[in-house]
């Protein structure tokens, strides 16, 4: 399988999604930030959205977000599978026809979401698991997605779309490596705040809980692209 993986800053790899697809799928980066022609939608059999500091409205000073949604419309329509993680999300959900705004609060490192499905149908995450955050906006669920988790600060935590469209606002990718280089390109946002851990906290984090964040990631995967 031909997978596209989109990137907005070149310190937000595709982390655990790479080590885990690379030996029996094909990866194509597309670098947006450095002028990455975007694919032909029939050489693309599935789209990895990652995350970026900036906001999906920023069009004005980042033109190729504006492209890359127009895209990702686009490849919606297809019907084969994508995954958008924290930006990647937002994109998704502003494409096609959602809004993305400043949250109450930003969400930065391991705080919990809750399991908000309310059909079996769709993908299930556990009940309760902590996850890793940093984000500060959120959105509005577009036409036809459904809920899938929220959390006590940002009720739109994930969401899908028909069997092939997942969106995640959190980073199920994040491997120790993937941590230490948000922290090192985004320091500046580790300031005292209810739900921003300190720099500390954030690197204290056990290898179980990359384990855990990691496994269930793949089954995120797994869901879509089988």
């Amino acid at each position: 399988m031909r997978i596209h993986i989109f990137q907005h800053v070149a310190f937000e790899g595709a982390g655990f999604i790479a080590q885990h697809l690379e030996k029996n799928h094909s990866l194509h980066y597309c670098p947006l930030f450095s002028g990455c022609a975007l694919p032909r939608l029939e050489d693309v059999d599935a789209l990895v959205i990652m995350g970026g500091p900036m906001s999906v409205n920023d069009t004005e000073q980042y033109p190729w977000l504006q492209d890359e949604q127009d895209f990702v419309r686009r490849f919606a329509a297809t019907g084969k599978p994508m995954l958008g993680i924290c930006l990647g999300a937002q994109t998704i959900a502003k494409a096609l026809g959602g809004s993305v705004f400043q949250g109450k609060e930003k969400e930065i490192g391991w705080w919990p979401i809750l399991n908000s499905t309310q059909s079996e149908d769709l993908f299930q995450f556990p009940k309760e698991v902590r996850v890793f955050h940093w984000h500060g906006e959120t959105f509005h669920l577009p036409p036809n997605a459904l809920r899938l988790a929220s959390s006590a600060v940002c009720e739109n935590q994930a969401f899908q779309i028909g069997r092939r469209i997942i969106g995640l606002q959190f980073h199920l990718e994040t491997t120790p490596e993937s941590a230490l280089d948000l922290i090192e390109n985004c320091r500046h946002e580790l300031v005292p705040s209810r739900f921003i851990q300190s720099e500390a906290e954030l690197l204290n984090a056990p290898a179980a809980s990359y384990q855990a964040l990691n496994a269930l990631m793949a089954e995120v995967l797994a869901y879509l692209l089988n």
